[in-house]
């Protein structure tokens, strides 16, 4: 029987103190000896060649002490987005191209002594621009005969996967419906901005400080762009102040580094929030057609889905979210015959890339939100109609695969349970309408099936008994890493505090695949589990030879070994010195977990809103959410992801979204004008999980932190379509603008 004494407690997060007090150093805290400022001219318009540019008067001001643009960089093609060294996926990017794509595409760089001088440098150089033909509708660009942005065309590709026989399904149908569903492009809203600071030093090696979720991913690509070996390219993330994927793909590191190397000084570069906001990423924009076929009990025959998604200037992820999204469909419902098409398209608007939930939210929005019109032209309540289709955990997708421990039934039934602890609301004046909505989404736990996912790690003990946990893992301030010390923890049964990290450097830590909240649990946590059971071996041979004992006969207790044959227990410092001392040798670690199979964690979301009648102002009241998660490894911490989804979820349902200008130029570039969820829009929330185990899980427990905010928005905008008794096709519900 396996001890959970450590799993399931609540355990704040290891650099807690550290961030409360104000201790914890993030890259815009680091300054290195002899170190410039580095500042980056932005394009202000969304396609052009550059006919000429002049950075004569900038490379004269005093200070300047290097400039950069298309003339003197490399003009190797790239891509931000790179995982893993043989990974294939488009290339469309350069350091600097003579061509821009978007407003918000670099044009050029500047490092100087001050930031003040970079500033003033940038606006000296003069650019001279011969337009091109600008797209901002991902339809629109996909026409037959639109000016291709790169290659020949726009559409990037078309994905597709089948199962059953669709035509056979909607034959079985006793009604079809067929809708049209848009998401918009959002953006992260990391605390922290994109800052990163190069060092390109004497002996040639490359050392890149940078707040990224996907540090061997960074040292791939700037391999590639500046051809120096892996072994002179070092990247190191102290800390991240947020990233919930914005910031999984290289966006102002290369950048840094060409400044370093022209500069031969360390420089950091540091993007302003506008830079932020319109030149790093977004969130896919979608474009959903949807076509169903149900029984007249609500039983689905048949779904075909056809997804434009709208990738911006350059590939990136488009293909890593669509492929992801194009699988999570399948995985939920009880549909035997389904058709899923996906087309990323190139448009001249900011680049989209890995944002939580990778693809989920849109492609569930526009599902979950078709299904509330069924149930309602069926004559049956939504939950009903849920709980008919959604998969049981024996079941299988459409496709035959495992969907490893499935409870999203048990997620719909514990939703209704707590949504009866909601409080009336009482409308005596007639000023609101009232409405409920639910919905339910899925994720996966890992990119099994779709790429090499697995994750090394590695474990030192030290003579006093305490450790040193090595993790390629970036703690993005979801506590990935809190956890895997819980499991480390509880499997050599020694205390948390003598657990010791070093993480996201690579150099010094094995290599894995990336950071995102679906793979620091299932992935790396089980590899920190294979780990510790390996250094539980060595330290158990290293005491049988100490106690002259058998090693069948002793366990890990807390803070040593114990012989159940002669009651003795020896100290873990004990043995780890009679290992250096006697055998010679050190007791260290390193296990790699190939991630085995692919599950899926589920959510269901219930939303309780009230619409004022005059003026369509929406205030979410109560939310309940409640997930499939395995076992739940730290509580505080899946509160908080939980938590933290939902807010995300609700912002992209009612406010949050990027907008264009005829121009090309984002009209909602700042904090002013973006408007965020903010606390005191939060409503009442109760969380509750279903403790499942998921025998490939570490301790059985399955991942939370993208699946949070999947259900989020169709749950509101279902509340509110019941609320006003009316279809909304589109997000957000936007009732602080105009209309």
């Amino acid at each position: 029987m396996e001890d959970y004494s450590r799993i399931g407690e609540s355990t704040p997060i290891r650099d807690a103190a550290l961030k409360v007090t104000g201790r914890k150093m993030y890259v815009g805290d680091m300054k290195l000896h002899g170190m410039l400022y580095g500042e980056v001219l932005f394009s202000k318009v969304a396609h052009a060649k550059i006919k000429s540019i002049d950075t004569s008067e900038a490379e004269a001001l005093p200070g300047v002490r290097a400039v950069v643009c298309y003339k003197n960089s490399p003009d190797t093609l790239y891509n931000s987005a790179v995982r893993f060294y043989e990974h294939q996926i488009p290339d469309t990017e350069r350091v600097f191209d003579d061509t821009v794509r978007f407003v918000g595409d670099r044009v050029a760089a500047v490092a100087a002594d001050t930031q003040a001088i970079a500033k003033k440098a940038v606006g000296l150089i003069k650019v001279e621009y011969e337009p091109l033909p600008v797209y901002l509708d991902p339809e629109e660009a996909m026409q037959e005969g639109a000016y291709p942005i790169h290659g020949d065309k726009n559409a990037i590709t078309t994905m597709v996967h089948n199962a059953g026989d669709l035509e056979q399904g909607f034959a079985q149908a006793d009604r079809i419906f067929e809708d049209r569903y848009t998401t918009q492009a959002v953006h992260h809203c990391a605390i922290e901005p994109h800052v990163s600071i190069a060092d390109y030093d004497y002996s040639g090696k490359l050392t890149v400080y940078t707040s990224c979720q996907n540090t061997f991913g960074y040292r791939i690509a700037l391999h590639r762009i500046f051809k120096l070996p892996m072994s002179r390219i070092r990247v190191v993330t102290p800390a991240i102040g947020g990233a919930f994927g914005g910031k999984l793909e290289m966006t102002l590191e290369p950048v840094a580094a060409l400044l370093s190397m022209k500069a031969g000084r360390p420089v950091k570069v540091t993007y302003s929030r506008q830079a932020c906001i319109d030149s790093t990423r977004t969130r896919h924009a979608s474009v959903v057609y949807l076509k169903t076929g149900v029984k007249n009990d609500g039983t689905i025959v048949a779904q075909d889905i056809r997804i434009i998604t709208n990738t911006g200037a350059y590939a990136t992820s488009a293909l890593n979210v669509l492929g992801a999204l194009s699988h999570k469909v399948f995985k939920v419902y009880k549909i035997p015959n389904m058709r899923f098409t996906g087309i990323p398209v190139y448009t001249n608007t900011p680049i989209a890339g890995a944002m939580r939930g990778y693809g989920s939210p849109q492609a569930f929005f526009g599902q979950q939100r078709q299904f509330q019109k069924i149930a309602k032209a069926l004559g049956i309540s939504l939950v009903d109609f849920q709980m008919k289709n959604l998969v049981n955990p024996e079941d299988s997708d459409p496709m035959g695969f495992k969907l490893g421990n499935p409870h999203p039934k048990d997620c719909v039934r514990r939703g209704v349970e707590l949504m009866a602890n909601w409080k009336p609301l009482s409308d005596e004046d007639g000023k609101y309408s009232i409405g409920v909505g639910m919905a339910v989404g899925a994720h996966g736990c890992g990119c099994f099936g779709a790429h090499r996912d697995q994750a090394c790690v590695m474990l030192k003990m030290n003579e006093d008994g305490t450790c040193t946990y090595f993790t390629g893992t970036h703690d993005m301030g979801n506590g990935s890493v809190t956890a895997q010390t819980q499991v480390v923890s509880n499997t050599l049964q020694i205390p948390l505090e003598s657990i010791t990290t070093m993480e996201a450097d690579t150099d010094a830590c094995p290599w894995q695949l990336g950071d995102y909240s679906s793979h620091g649990i299932f992935v790396v946590a089980s590899a920190a589990k294979k780990c510790a059971e390996s250094v539980g071996r060595e330290l158990v041979k290293e005491a049988a030879l100490l106690l002259e004992e058998k090693e069948e006969d002793l366990e890990l207790v807390p803070g040593g070994i114990h012989s159940k044959a002669t009651d003795k227990t020896v100290s873990l410092s004990d043995v780890v010195v009679y290992a250096q001392d006697k055998s010679k040798r050190e007791i260290i670690c390193s296990e790699t977990y190939p991630m085995p199979n692919g599950p899926t964690a589920y959510g269901a979301h219930f939303a309780r809103v009230k619409v004022e009648k005059a003026t369509g102002k929406v205030t979410v009241t109560d939310y309940v959410a409640v997930h499939d998660v395995g076992k739940v490894i730290n509580r505080m911490g899946i509160e908080g992801q939980l938590h933290g989804g939902i807010q995300m979820g609700l912002g992209y349902a009612l406010c949050e979204g990027l907008k264009y200008d005829e121009n090309g130029r984002n009209v909602y570039n700042n904090f002013r004008k973006y408007k965020m969820f903010t606390a005191d829009q939060m409503p009442s929330i109760q969380v509750d999980f279903i403790e499942a185990y998921e025998p490939n899980g570490p301790y059985g427990a399955k991942s939370i932190g993208e699946a949070a905010v999947v259900p989020s928005n169709p749950a509101v905008l279902n509340a509110v379509c019941d609320a006003l008794g009316k279809e909304i096709y589109s997000s957000p519900y936007r009732d602080w603008e105009e209309n």
